[in-house]
């Protein structure tokens, strides 16, 4: 039933998930219940809303331009799921814009493939990047995926591996310069305070545990069968499903970095696990194995929202 609605991309299914991301968003909001509705707290949310539905469309726009998955709306269904997983993830303006602009890093990172305008998509992956640094500072950490892919790629043009550098380092400039105008100092915008925490203590209730160990077990699992169909790939793909793998892992390590684990760090690594668990979705032969892996991952989240 669910595999049939969602193994074909229709405009029925963006409907579906723009509901489930509205609702994780609304759930999300509950406690703010008793705020005054002002104006400014209004348009704030309707902004944050509207970058939660564009990072779900520049995901889907990233797969399909990339073939990373075949021709279906199963990882924008995950990724809207995850939200609905943990809310907590839609609810920190800093990390929603900050895994946008990653997003927008990964979206050139991954068309490197075609070895058109390299110096280009160098530079804009880094720069939107080090944008995102800005918001939330480990996600300065898939700046490796930028200098991973050109190992992968072997490539040997030195100015190649200049070029990410002049990407960041370009963000930098704007931001003391922004900083001097707006507060009169160098550093004023600038948030380059590597903090880290390792006390999981707030993962310690029933509907995170929950959510947490369903989303690694799946991952995990998907991971091991995505890892063995990488060979499977058309050549000239390779690089880039190797590149989405790499992308989990480093959004697994800010997830063990994050200075304060309030769940809203698990967003960076809902896009590449999204894709991960599609490939492996589509491998699945038995279709009633198929319906019951994806239901439990449909279900699930909402049964979670009764505890």
């Amino acid at each position: 039933m669910i595999t049939s609605i969602f193994n074909k991309s229709k405009p029925i299914n963006f409907i579906i998930v723009f509901f489930i991301t509205l609702l994780a968003f609304v759930i999300a909001r509950k406690g703010l219940i008793n705020e005054p509705f002002t104006m400014v707290f209004i348009v704030k949310q309707n902004i944050l809303l509207f970058v939660a539905y564009i990072s779900i469309l520049l995901l889907d726009f990233i797969v399909n331009k990339n073939n990373l998955t075949l021709k279906n709306n199963y990882e924008v269904l995950l990724f809207s799921l995850f939200l609905l997983f943990i809310t907590q993830t839609t609810n920190h303006s800093n990390v929603l814009i900050s895994n946008f602009f990653v997003l927008l890093g990964l979206r050139r990172i991954v068309s490197l493939r075609s070895q058109k305008d390299v110096k280009k998509k160098l530079f804009d992956a880094a720069f939107w990047i080090a944008i995102a640094a800005l918001f939330y500072f480990w996600a300065i950490l898939f700046f490796a995926l930028i200098i991973l892919s050109l190992v992968l790629y072997t490539d040997n043009n030195i100015r190649h591996w200049i070029i990410p550098f002049l990407g960041v380092f370009t963000v930098f400039l704007m931001s003391v310069a922004t900083s001097l105008l707006l507060y009169d100092n160098f550093f004023g915008i600038l948030d380059i305070s590597p903090e880290t925490s390792y006390d999981f203590s707030n993962y310690n209730s029933l509907s995170y545990l929950i959510a947490i160990t369903v989303l690694l077990s799946f991952g995990v699992w998907s991971s091991i069968f995505y890892l063995q169909n990488i060979n499977k790939k058309k050549k000239a793909f390779r690089v880039s499903f190797k590149l989405i793998i790499i992308a989990a892992i480093i959004s697994f390590l800010i997830v063990l970095q994050a200075p304060e684990k309030n769940g809203s760090e698990f967003l960076f690594l809902f896009a590449p696990l999204a894709i991960i668990i599609t490939n492996y979705i589509e491998i699945i032969q038995d279709k009633w194995f198929k319906e019951v892996f994806l239901s439990v991952l449909v279900i699930l989240p909402f049964v979670l929202l009764l505890l």
